[in-house]
């Protein structure tokens, strides 16, 4: 196979740095690690230039390509980047065990980048949760849409901030606050299958935030990235932000100061 027919699934050949549209940030092996399964995060740019011989090596955890197999690497480690629930780590080669494919060894997911749609989607060869052979019966996962987002951080709420909800739900609920009323009850399991709660901040799904969850005003410098998992009948309609947070910039890298290209 020759260089121009290998399959880089929408990426650029060579080096590239990864943009979130949302937040600005890119990419980034975390902690400049090695390790099998340290985990991709977003990070404030290390450095600015696109230029090789202008760049620092410090840089280079946050810089990607893909590989003469169609796998995405980074170019610190030269490890493959794989999926481990809904986060993106990197991957040593790993032998194969048995029963194949496991949690353990099984193929890397492809990863496509859309110039249309500015998205970077992921793609499996067997189920992404790894059942035992004897439940491999369901191919729900094939119909499922993999997106990779970036999570907003909203700042920390103050002190004002919580002492006002207080007397919100207070004023709301006074019988249960003041008066010694029937306190509210534990949710069981069977509550929260049944849809009759709601889920907490920390279990709400990225798509389903409204506007204030939304809010990505944190000082902190690091983000999160995600795998979101999309069904075809539970795909939701998205807001201006939550589309932004799955849209991505790809920098290449250039030898010279000549030009400069954009993938978007």
């Amino acid at each position: 196979m020759s260089a121009n027919n290998a399959q880089l699934y929408g990426f650029p050949p060579g080096y590239f740095v990864i943009r979130n549209l949302a937040n600005g940030r890119l990419w980034d092996v975390g902690g400049d690690d090695v390790e099998d399964g340290v985990e991709i995060i977003l990070w404030p740019e290390k450095e600015k230039s696109l230029v090789e011989t202008l760049r620092s090596p410090d840089a280079n955890n946050q810089v990607f390509f893909i590989d003469t197999s169609g796998a995405l690497c980074s170019r610190s480690s030269g490890h493959a980047v794989d999926v481990e629930g809904d986060r993106l780590v990197l991957r040593h080669r790993r032998p194969i065990s048995q029963p194949y494919p496991n949690e353990y060894s099984h193929p890397l997911p492809h990863f496509s980048y859309s110039q249309e749609t500015r998205r970077i989607t992921a793609s499996f060869q067997c189920d992404p949760a790894y059942p035992p052979p004897a439940a491999q019966t369901s191919t729900a996962w094939m119909r499922k849409t993999y997106v990779l987002s970036a999570i907003p951080m909203p700042k920390p709420k103050s002190l004002l901030d919580n002492a006002s909800a207080f007397l919100s739900s207070a004023v709301i609920t006074p019988i249960s606050f003041f008066s010694g009323g029937t306190a509210q009850r534990k949710a069981t399991p069977e509550d929260v299958f049944s849809g009759d709660i709601d889920l907490t901040e920390d279990e709400t799904l990225e798509q389903d935030r409204g506007v204030e969850g939304e809010a990505d005003d944190s000082s902190e410098l690091l983000r999160r990235l995600r795998v979101l998992t999309i069904g075809q009948r539970d795909a939701p309609t998205e807001g201006e932000s939550a589309r932004k947070r799955r849209q991505w910039e790809i920098l290449p890298l250039r030898t010279s100061a000549a030009h400069r290209r954009l993938l978007k």
